[in-house]
């Protein structure tokens, strides 16, 4: 397993699937991981699981968001903090859902970027930012207006902070997993007439893990993804390769 002994890496959305599963990883390999979510209580499960340190911020608030990252040493970013929004047809989408998804999936995880960025410039010893991204920044979903949009937009934050950081030393990749099936996830996508058609579609016709798409991140942050930067990788069974 990769050492990131002495390497203090922010991971958001931190009191959620992928994001617990990633914390975990990161601890099991050394780092001090500053675990983000919303309020404090959202995270002291996490806290007490793996001793992780609890870094709540808003990712709606800006000078939330600066308050928490400025002045901390930072090697690495998980940007996982996420809402899904709506089911929505660009038809019926609600608007004001549409930008409050597009504030806290895209707004939220460049603000992230933007301050931890300039922490990991001040610090001097590059590192890695990883944007958890969605399949549906990919291929059009159906129902996924708001939600696809907000990801590709993501995608797009991912290929110029790479650009823009690489002489720092900073890598940016983004992750971009199919549904890892959550009682959350189970609601839409564990529909019979969801579920079956797209499984039928993916290669490998069954649902990620949360260890699946915890693993690659980890692997993107770590020395052995050095001169990776600027990728948005599929974690998708093969969906995105038809």
């Amino acid at each position: 397993m990769t050492d990131f002994t002495g390497r203090t890496i922010l991971v958001t959305g931190a009191a959620g699937g992928i994001g617990g599963e990633t914390v975990r990883q990161l601890v099991a390999a050394g780092a001090d991981v500053l675990a983000s979510g919303r309020t404090a209580e959202s995270l002291e499960a996490i806290v007490a699981e793996t001793g992780c340190r609890a870094l709540p911020f808003d990712l709606e608030s800006e000078e939330s968001i600066r308050a928490a990252i400025e002045g901390v040493d930072l090697s690495g970013v998980v940007n996982c903090g996420g809402w899904g929004g709506e089911i929505a047809t660009p038809m019926d989408t609600d608007i004001d859902v549409f930008d409050r998804v597009m504030r806290i999936n895209a707004r939220g995880s460049l603000l992230v970027t933007k301050y931890a960025a300039r922490e990991m410039i001040r610090v001097g010893r590059g590192g890695a930012i990883v944007n958890v991204s969605s399949q549906a920044s990919l291929v059009a979903l159906e129902g996924h207006i708001s939600y696809g949009s907000s990801k590709a937009a993501l995608d797009n934050i991912t290929r110029v902070s790479a650009l823009e950081l690489g002489g720092h030393g900073i890598r940016v990749n983004s992750v971009n997993p199919t549904v890892v099936m959550t009682p959350m996830s189970a609601w839409y996508w564990g529909r019979p007439e969801i579920e079956g058609p797209f499984l039928a579609a993916m290669p490998l016709h069954r649902w990620a893990t949360e260890a699946e798409i915890a693993a690659p991140i980890v692997f993107l942050l770590s020395d052995g993804a050095s001169m990776i930067s600027g990728v948005s990788l599929p974690i998708d069974g093969g969906y995105t390769a038809r």
